[in-house]
């Protein structure tokens, strides 16, 4: 065998420039997600807001309704984001497109493929968090400098739930099967203490919340825009990156497994 030379070895950038070009025609649907955030808080920010009234942040003071929630809701809109993604998308390419058998006729490896449609997905991400923070700063529901660094934060749950979002569609068998992904994700939506401070839920129920995915990025995004710097932080983020890691690692080996001979 050949070795092919380190500058010359297949990379992931091929496998986001294709997703980059595929879109190029479908900029309207890409394009839908810019309009979420406004709406979310719009509705639930800003409209529920105005019947809470104020709830206990996290340094314990209380704070108006809208400015706690929406940290929560840009945590969870990176999340959906991240899982579209790399669910119903990578399915159909996985199963019926056969775009990824096409990848790994060429140089590309089931690595690349893996990390490609990942960065892509982050891309993706990170543009509709930017998206959801600038609407936040514009509502007036940026309570801190520190809340900029909401944005690589959000980048960072996409990472987690891509990776994991990868793994597990490898297992599906048809879209039927994504009946399971609303079964785990409306739960982590609306039991992450995304909407109510994690001390208003019943004492084993919070134990729960407490290692459930999505409050690790709720409880980081909103420690951030509130400017309340707790050690805490640090071990949300490393969940995270543990999560993303073994769901790429997953989606890699089982990428190898199904399509390669």
């Amino acid at each position: 065998m050949i070795p092919i030379p380190p500058d010359r070895r297949p990379t992931a950038g091929p496998v986001f420039e294709r997703n980059l070009l595929a879109y190029r025609r479908m900029w309207g649907a890409f394009a839908s997600g810019f309009a979420e955030p406004f709406l979310y808080l719009l509705s639930i920010g800003l409209g529920v807001g105005a019947l809470v009234g104020t709830v206990v942040g996290p340094a314990g003071a209380r704070v108006p309704y809208e400015d706690f929630v929406a940290p929560g809701l840009l945590a969870a809109a990176a999340m959906n984001g991240a899982v579209f993604d790399t669910t119903f998308n990578f399915f159909y390419k996985f199963k019926y497109a056969k775009t990824f058998d096409a990848m790994l006729a060429t140089p590309l490896g089931p690595r690349q493929v893996a990390v490609g449609e990942l960065v892509w997905a982050q891309a993706r991400g990170g543009l509709y968090a930017a998206a959801f923070l600038a609407t936040m700063a514009g509502l007036g529901l940026v309570r801190s400098g520190w809340a900029v660094l909401c944005l690589p934060a959000a980048w960072l749950i996409g990472f987690a739930f891509a990776g994991a979002g990868m793994a597990a569609t490898t297992w599906m068998r048809s879209f039927v099967d994504f009946d399971w992904v609303t079964i785990v994700l409306l739960p982590l939506f609306l039991f992450s203490a995304t909407f109510f401070p994690i001390d208003r839920y019943p004492d084993a129920l919070g134990w729960v919340v407490r290692v459930s995915p999505l409050y690790q990025g709720v409880a980081l995004c909103r420690g951030l825009a509130f400017g309340e710097l707790h050690w805490t932080l640090v071990g949300h983020t490393a969940y995270l990156v543990v999560m993303g890691t073994a769901g790429v690692t997953v989606a890699r080996a089982r990428l190898a497994r199904l399509l390669l001979p």
